[in-house]
């Protein structure tokens, strides 16, 4: 295993922030794998899952089980890290910006077709090895302005030239779910049977270009633009994975998602068939349009009550939540607009107007647009 330490660039004279990247079987001829943990800072279940991770990576390197290189950031944003108000760590934003550290990554495509034009040709792996050169290309050129800016960049260039891309956040209490490009569902789904997750949720463009899709959506577009002209492989699994809820932070947890992830890792190609056992068989989850996801907001403030258990199926119109006002006594039902699985929900229990309380999954797509949450 090679340790990598990554200046970022300083906020401001006097400051120093540095990210760490492992490196497993980086001497291996294979496909790559790239691994993060917490991009989000807050989100603390996968840095314990990371902890196991690199143990589960160096016996696995130490037995000659990889099948090429395996990288591991186990603390993604150690900006966020950093951050915190009146004693609450606040990773999700910038404090300087409010910008979102999983949005904002840089939209490769257009650089690609401008590089790429008259380039490409009649051979996929060819093409694969051309165009992974040229995202790089195009993320050295990028010149960011500011530290989060720069941090998505190293990011984005340790990752983009990946086959397949896993990283780690949570919800704020939730079951297990997962967000995959629709291209890739059928993969998504089998990561999905190795982690117990209940749903996974299906889009092709979610919207504000999250990380998973900077290193991935590139590959369906520029096969849709040269189809019978070029054959242009999907080089980029990616996914966010949603390790249940902000305080699901247990050694079990963390280690059956490591060995579940390993699993995966396993099933794609990147380790020896064998080096990981088979876990116990779960509950088949269910793919679905990120589009059909109902996100279920608070009509006024006040105590928030919810009448739903995580994982139970609601009716559309179904009252999954009240909220009260302490001052008048008074009820006001917050409904589901689709029929589905509630599978996510505030862990605060005072809500404000506006606010997004919990997610119902449903089948039918019925929203467009920026399909995520702030």
């Amino acid at each position: 295993m090679i340790e990598q330490l990554h200046a970022l660039l300083p906020p401001a004279p006097g400051t120093h922030a540095e990210l760490l990247s492992l490196h497993f079987g980086s001497t291996i001829p294979g496909p790559k794998a790239y691994i993060q943990c917490a991009l989000h800072a807050d989100e603390i279940p996968g840095l314990l899952v990371g902890v196991h991770l690199r143990r589960e990576l160096t016996l696995l390197e130490s037995q000659g089980r990889l099948r090429g290189e395996v990288v591991l950031v186990p603390a993604a944003n150690p900006l966020g890290g950093s951050q915190a108000v009146l004693g609450a760590q606040i990773g999700r934003f910038d404090l300087a910006s409010g910008v979102n550290y999983n949005r904002g990554y840089l939209e490769l495509t257009p650089a690609l077709h401008q590089h790429l034009e008259g380039q490409l040709g009649p051979d996929a792996a060819g093409n694969t090895a051309l165009i992974r050169r040229a995202c790089t290309e195009a993320l050295q050129a990028w010149s960011p302005a500011t530290a989060p800016e720069a941090l998505k960049r190293l990011l984005q260039l340790l990752a983009v030239d990946a086959d397949t891309v896993l990283d780690l956040h949570c919800d704020s209490q939730a079951l297990m779910h997962l967000y995959a490009p629709t291209p890739w569902a059928q993969t998504g789904l089998a990561l999905g049977q190795w982690l117990g997750a209940r749903v996974v949720l299906l889009a092709k463009e979610s919207g504000d270009n999250p990380f998973d899709e900077s290193v991935s959506r590139h590959w369906w577009e520029l096969q849709e633009a040269y189809a019978g002209r070029h054959p242009i492989e999907l080089g980029c699994f990616s996914t966010t994975v949603e390790l249940r809820g902000e305080a699901d932070v247990t050694h079990a947890n963390a280690r059956r998602d490591a060995l579940g992830l390993l699993g995966f890792l396993e099933q794609r190609g990147h380790l020896e068939p064998g080096s990981i056992a088979p876990l116990a068989p779960t509950l088949k989850g269910l793919a679905l349009p990120l589009e059909g996801v109902d996100p279920l907001v608070a009509p006024c403030g006040g105590v928030l009550v919810f009448g739903c258990e995580l994982g139970q199926s609601v009716r559309a119109g179904q009252a999954v939540a009240e909220i009260i006002d302490p001052l008048t006594g008074g009820s006001t039902p917050v409904c589901s607009r689709v029929e589905g699985l509630f599978f996510a929900h505030s862990k605060t229990r005072w809500a404000l107007r506006g606010q997004r309380i919990g997610k119902v999954a449903g089948a039918h797509a019925f929203r467009s647009g920026k399909l995520l949450s702030l």
